[in-house]
């Protein structure tokens, strides 16, 4: 079978339902306003100019990610390594995909959008947390949001106890850079890197 087209894929895979089409909505309603209220946790998805992508996790206490009069998303940028690729990004493209978790439940909520940095110091104010003023704000204006079903987070039963794995299947982190990078650093076990990044959190 070969697929090239978009009505290749149509045909192959059918329609999808009504509700599945009307679901997405082009600004944040009172539902999205509390999912997002309640969310300690998202994956920011961007692109560089030549379509290069990049999802980068970001967390925080839950509500974390603000929602100004406007009903622009104001997503602080945290301490992190300095790569900065999600703010290349959002120069070269001005587009964001969000998904918001929040712990226990099975759905998402989806957020696409045009994105912008801001250093505006209202929006930094608006993202300080008990810690510290965030060094820069990625402001996203929703043009699609939906929810997204629980199937997938059923199928992996993220949330089950019984699934989490033992953390000493995997070397750690810094254990496994060394070996990707052949840059050798003194071993740290996990709770030491743990208390390492208290400062930063």
């Amino acid at each position: 079978m070969k697929i090239e087209t978009n009505q290749d894929l149509r045909a192959y895979f059918g329609e999808p339902q009504e509700r599945a089409l009307k679901k997405e909505i082009a600004f944040l309603d009172k539902h999205c306003l509390d999912f997002i209220r309640l969310s300690p946790f998202l994956i920011l998805a961007s692109a560089d100019a030549d379509f290069n992508m990049d999802a980068s996790p970001r967390g925080g206490l839950p509500g974390f990610v603000k929602v100004n009069q406007a009903g622009e998303l104001l997503i602080p940028e945290a301490p992190g390594n300095k790569r900065i690729d999600t703010l290349q990004n959002v120069l070269a493209t001005r587009k964001a995909g969000l998904i918001f978790l929040i712990p226990g439940f099975n759905e998402t909520l989806r957020v696409n959008g045009a994105a912008s940095l801001s250093f505006d110091a209202a929006d930094l104010e608006a993202c300080r947390d008990e810690k510290r003023l965030p060094q820069a704000v990625i402001k996203v204006i929703p043009e699609a949001a939906y929810l997204h079903c629980a199937k997938a987070f059923l199928r992996s039963k993220l949330w089950k106890a019984e699934a989490q794995v033992d953390r000493e299947l995997l070397p750690t982190a810094a254990q496994m850079i060394s070996d990707q990078t052949g840059i050798r650093v003194p071993y740290e076990p996990r709770e030491a890197m743990e208390l390492r990044y208290q400062a930063d959190l």
